[in-house]
């Protein structure tokens, strides 16, 4: 199944289309505004991309919760795009729990040859 419909064409959106993803609680849609092998970075100086991202983005899911994102800067040259984020995961969780997690990303977004951006690197820590 393809997620492209809910893809964008303008790299500034790219954010709120990762969010609207992440909000349907739908691992194909998150996995879709990835590249191939695209890397996602949840802990600092760790990469990981394939399974591995999928499970890592699923572990933030699984808080069920939203994600909230707050696009600070974006720079495009050609076909790339810096993305630098604020974004948070604020409520209360499934055991009852106050959660809230937050960053501020530094991500590269691509620009496919379909006219798509998908990521290439999501570092929801950048600034750590």
């Amino acid at each position: 199944m393809t997620h492209q419909h809910s893809l964008t064409r303008e790299a500034a959106e790219h954010p709120h289309v990762f969010a609207q993803a992440f909000n349907s609680g739908d691992p194909a849609a998150v996995e879709a505004v990835y590249e191939t092998d695209g890397l996602l970075v949840p802990t600092p100086g760790q990469p990981v991309s394939g399974t591995s991202r999928a499970e890592a983005n699923q572990r933030l899911m699984d808080l069920g919760l939203p994600i909230e994102v707050r696009p600070r800067h974006v720079y495009v040259n050609g076909d790339l795009a810096l993305l630098i984020v604020d974004w948070t995961i604020s409520g209360t969780g499934p055991d009852g729990q106050p959660v809230h997690v937050e960053g501020t990303a530094t991500d590269v977004a691509r620009r496919g040859a379909d006219g798509f951006w998908r990521y290439a690197i999501d570092n929801p820590l950048g600034t750590a």
